[in-house]
């Protein structure tokens, strides 16, 4: 049996995004030479939330080359995967090639698919930095020397609980207005003992 834990609603989700945010416009000031890089898929889905509230405070003054980055080929368990694995599309029409990447991830756990991004990076040029931004930082079993440079929330989780972002989707299949789904939230899932 599953439990669950509600680490953030919508409130204070909304605060998370706004505060990593402002500590890109603190860091980076006019995005010179930035470009955002979101690991597919949860990746995607904060990169393209974080550009989408930046350039809200900016008044749409941000133009930063964004990319989507599929890390299938690059894992360390690729090989040795049970059930087949699904790639994802890479958008990456640009070189990072001198520029300061900040490469996005929704959760931060072992290291090992940060580790691939890296990799997988290294096929777009040599950037001048890579930062990571991670919605949740799972601190401890870190199995690879990787730490986070932007952190939403940190969360203390044992070994055999998972921690889950669910994004509000917006469906505009069949509506001329779009209807939103579900809710921006964290969930910490644990099995009951």
């Amino acid at each position: 049996m599953t439990t669950s834990r509600i680490i953030s609603e919508k409130e204070q989700f909304d605060l998370t995004l706004e505060r990593l945010c402002y500590h890109l416009i603190e860091d980076y000031d006019d995005f010179k030479d930035t470009c955002f890089v979101g690991i597919q898929t949860g990746g995607v889905t904060l990169a393209e939330r974080v550009l989408s509230k930046l350039r809200l405070i900016t008044n749409n003054a941000l133009d930063v080359p964004f990319g989507k980055l599929d890390i299938t080929f690059y894992r360390d368990d690729f090989r040795t995967s049970k059930k087949p694995l699904a790639a994802n599309i890479n958008d990456m029409a640009f070189l990072i090639e001198n520029q300061r990447v900040i490469l996005f991830d929704d959760v931060l756990y072992t290291g090992r698919s940060v580790q691939s991004a890296m990799t997988a990076l290294n096929h777009y040029g040599r950037p001048i930095s890579i930062k990571l931004m991670v919605l949740v930082d799972r601190r401890f079993h870190r199995q690879l020397p990787v730490r986070a440079d932007y952190i939403g929330v940190a969360v203390d989780a044992l070994d055999d609980s998972y921690v889950q972002v669910e994004w509000l989707d917006t469906d505009v299949s069949a509506q001329s207005e779009p209807q939103q789904v579900g809710a921006d939230r964290i969930m910490h899932l644990f099995k009951k003992q």
